[in-house]
């Protein structure tokens, strides 16, 4: 029989982690009134109620090709509140580069993603606007507004919600219908469901072009009856609830 020996032979083990993780941690004292917002671009945001005084946002940066360490979290605030949003490099140095307007800079060469962890503490505006990635409200304790491009949003809370997205779904249930002016939800590729108190009085105009319009509330009808749109008022009517996708169905649901 023959022995092979490896005394003498040093074997490498080299590890390339698939992953780089760094974390961004803020927060302060936000009065009633005021507005929290956070400004993503590729990565997730999820935001819930604090039974506290402080807002608190964490953020957690993670890249296969990229470098996190170049995507900077940008704290800005002014009268209305406190923006926080992921900054990426931009090939514009010229031009300064500011949370709000569009100067969150490129991610073309950084695949860098951004998780958004946030509590909000009650009597705060919420403001979730993303690019690619979910925006997720969970039992919120006011108004919110949320954005995204590329996913799928959701929430849940005690005030009223306006949701917009292009390719995902929409899933948003209200604990209050007193919204003022015209409250749009709106997607083109998938569905809407809307759950509002069952006491609630609007008029709503819903439209579909592969899917159907249901509700649970009754309504009385403008116009011709179709599978796919809706128009009419909930009770007394008055403010305006517009439900609009392409393809995908809409639910309107009755809560509690």
């Amino acid at each position: 029989m023959r022995l092979l020996s490896l005394v003498g032979l040093t074997l490498s083990l080299v590890v390339v982690p698939a992953l780089a993780a760094q974390d961004f941690r803020w927060h302060a004292p936000l009065a009633r009134g005021k507005t929290l917002e956070i400004r993503g671009i590729n990565g997730t945001i999820h935001a819930t109620r604090t039974s506290g005084a402080d807002a608190e946002v964490t953020a957690t940066k993670h890249a296969r090709h990229g470098d996190p360490s170049v995507v900077e979290i940008r704290v800005e605030e002014d009268s209305d509140g406190v923006t926080i949003c992921a900054m990426y490099p931009s090939r514009r140095a010229a031009r300064p580069q500011t949370c709000k307007e569009g100067g969150q800079g490129q991610m073309k060469e950084n695949d860098t993603e951004v998780k958004f962890e946030v509590l909000v503490p009650a009597g705060v505006r919420f403001v979730g606007t993303n690019v690619n990635g979910d925006v997720d409200g969970e039992e919120l304790p006011g108004d919110a507004v949320l954005t995204t491009v590329n996913g799928d949003v959701t929430v849940t809370g005690a005030g009223t919600a306006m949701a917009t997205t292009v390719n995902g779904s929409i899933r948003a249930r209200m604990g209050r219908a007193d919204w003022s002016g015209t409250l749009r939800l709106t997607t083109v590729n998938g569905g809407i469901k809307v759950t509002l108190p069952a006491q609630a009085a609007f008029s709503v105009e819903a439209s579909t072009v592969n899917g159907s319009v249901e509700s649970e509330f009754p309504v009385t009808v403008q116009g011709r009856m179709k599978p796919s749109a809706l128009r009419g008022t909930v009770g007394a009517g008055g403010r305006a609830l517009e439900l609009t996708t392409v393809n995908g169905s809409i639910d309107l649901v009755k809560g509690s």
